[in-house]
């Protein structure tokens, strides 16, 4: 007897958080069909001697709703590790939707999550109604990964009241059908339902998006709903204020009582906000037996300035309206690169940019470890030039290939370490296939693997993977993936710990209509399998497309 693939001799590190061993893996069809020492060939044999060997990991936290339409790869993330997403987070997707709406929600999108609308007009079919019939559109595209969704609120809420949704809460009898529309979504595939209380997200007037202050009464008709089949509800908290913070972590738990539901929250260190860690409320919740899992950023997450987008200084607008292409050639010109920065010199908003400004650097990786003191504002200080004028110079020096960070959340990074050491948090919220032209957060698999676990030692390699898969696919209730064990999907990593990296953020044309984005490769991924094909190999795609759309399995 022969297998397919034998992966063989690595150090085997399986999901459930066990102590790694060294063994071999065997894959038939798209199954893991054995796992220790196997002693039949595979008709292909991988050699995994010195690399790890792992699940693949689920990130819980994307925006690929959109992408998914003209980008079956589903890159950047397939670059690091991912073999499952979860898409429909935060309340905004494009389903349900009825005749006429399609541009009120391409246009949320684009607010909320900074997905150019044209581009989502253009790239997606818009050839469903419901929920289940965005996720057959879904099931045509030839993925090389698998994915999964989840229903919005804003989308369900904007579905059954149109205009009023944003503003005005339901009545009893539209609760009730916001509710039946959302268990009807899960009911048809849909992992779960999205909620989020977070008034920052905004549609285009400036309003925050339907669902945004949804009374408990909706919330737990939507919970019982989406319990019924099986779903799960995430939610995007207000953090920022104790008082808000508190509340949500309480619905969290009322949600999870009402619908018996497992619950996926996005949460932050709060210690950078100016208040004391609240996370105790969810171990209290965890003693009483709720599932509650939480989702963070294993590092400071923020946006990007630099000449490839079009966050920088605020008198900049005259650079802001050249292309792309054609910014570091404009900025070479003395005359002009004085122009802008007398302009910084005078409005004081542009000194006030400079505080939160830090550069990653111009090494191989970029360096996210900054000391959070260390600001382009600090530097001016100590040289006597405006922070417009450094910016523009090290745009110069680096040949516009490079970036300033703007954190905004898990700016503490010891706080950020406390976190992630409890056992209810999951690393993640990339924000893969969102705000596109703004923050570029998706590496956060290899960022937790290269300084958690490699530099740092905070995680044990076993917990952080278990975290990254087992635990992962837990939450979402995803039974058969996530674990290195015989009858287990065959999602697997091979990848040398040692060489693991991150590579500096970059900025591609390659959205529709021409539209840049950001993005950003890895390196020391040996081999990607999706449902036992080898989709990554050397850090290349290989051109297989194996992935699936993973339907909520009540």
């Amino acid at each position: 007897m022969t297998h397919e693939i034998v992966i063989r001799g690595g150090t085997i590190v399986d999901g459930t958080g066990n102590e790694s061993f060294t063994g071999d893996v065997a894959v038939d069809g798209d199954v893991i069909t054995e796992v220790g020492h196997v002693t039949e060939k595979g008709v292909r044999e991988i050699n995994a001697n010195g690399a790890i060997v792992s699940p693949g990991f689920v990130d819980l936290h994307t925006h690929l709703d959109a992408q998914i339409g003209w980008d079956p790869m589903l890159t950047p993330i397939s670059w690091h590790g991912v073999t499952t997403v979860l898409m429909g987070n935060c309340g905004v997707t494009f389903a349900p939707c009825n005749p006429g709406d399609k541009q009120f929600l391409a246009e949320m999108m684009e607010t909320v999550e900074d997905i150019p609308r044209e581009v989502i007009l253009a790239g997606l079919p818009w050839t469903w109604t419901s929920y289940g019939e965005y996720l057959d559109t879904v099931e045509k595209s030839e993925l090389g990964i698998n994915v999964m969704g989840m229903v919005g609120h804003a989308a369900v809420r904007y579905y059954v009241m149109g205009a009023r949704s944003i503003d005005e809460n339901p009545t009893p009898a539209e609760i009730a059908d916001i509710a039946r529309v959302a268990g009807e979504s899960v009911r048809d595939g849909a992992v779960g339902f999205s909620t989020n209380r977070q008034p920052a997200h905004r549609v285009p007037d400036g309003r925050p998006i339907p669902g945004t202050f949804a009374e408990p009464e909706e919330l737990a008709a939507i919970a019982r709903a989406v319990g019924q089949y099986g779903g799960i509800m995430q939610t995007v908290p207000h953090y920022g204020r104790p008082d808000t913070t508190k509340r949500d972590l309480e619905l969290l738990a009322m949600e999870a009582r009402e619908g018996n539901i497992r619950i996926l929250f996005t949460c932050n260190e709060t210690a950078s906000w100016g208040y004391d860690d609240p996370h105790q409320i969810i171990e209290d919740y965890l003693e009483e037996g709720l599932e509650i899992y939480g989702n963070t950023t294993p590092r400071a997450a923020g946006a990007l300035s630099g000449l490839g987008n079009d966050i920088m200084f605020p008198a900049f607008g005259k650079l802001r309206e050249i292309e792309l292409e054609k910014r570091l050639e404009a900025i070479q010109d003395e005359a002009f690169r004085n122009q802008l920065i007398e302009a910084a010199r005078a409005d004081d908003r542009n000194m006030q940019f400079s505080k939160n400004l830090h550069w990653l650097g111009n090494a191989a990786q970029p360096n996210y470890l900054y000391d959070p003191g260390d600001t382009l504002y600090k530097q001016s200080r100590e040289t006597g030039e405006h922070p417009a004028e450094i910016w523009l110079r090290v745009m110069l020096e680096n040949n516009g290939q490079t970036f300033f960070h703007m954190p905004f959340a898990n700016r503490d990074i010891k706080e950020t370490a406390k976190l992630l050491q409890r056992d209810w948090v999951a690393p993640g919220i990339g924000d893969a296939g969102a705000h596109v032209s703004m923050i570029m957060d998706a590496d956060w698999a290899t960022f937790t693997l290269n300084h958690w676990v490699k530099k740092e030692g905070l995680l044990t390699l076993e917990n952080a993977i278990a975290k990254m898969t087992g635990k992962a696919a837990r939450a979402i209730n995803l039974t058969d993936r996530g674990e290195l064990a015989p009858g287990q999907r065959a999602d697997i990593n091979v990848f040398d710990l040692d060489r693991l990296a991150h590579c500096q953020p970059e900025v591609v044309r390659d959205f529709p209509l021409g539209k840049a984005r950001l993005t950003q490769r890895a390196e020391g991924y040996i081999n990607t399998l999706v449902n036992g094909q080898v989709m990554l190999e050397g850090g290349e795609h290989t051109g297989a497309r194996a992935g699936r759309v993973i339907r909520n399995n009540a």
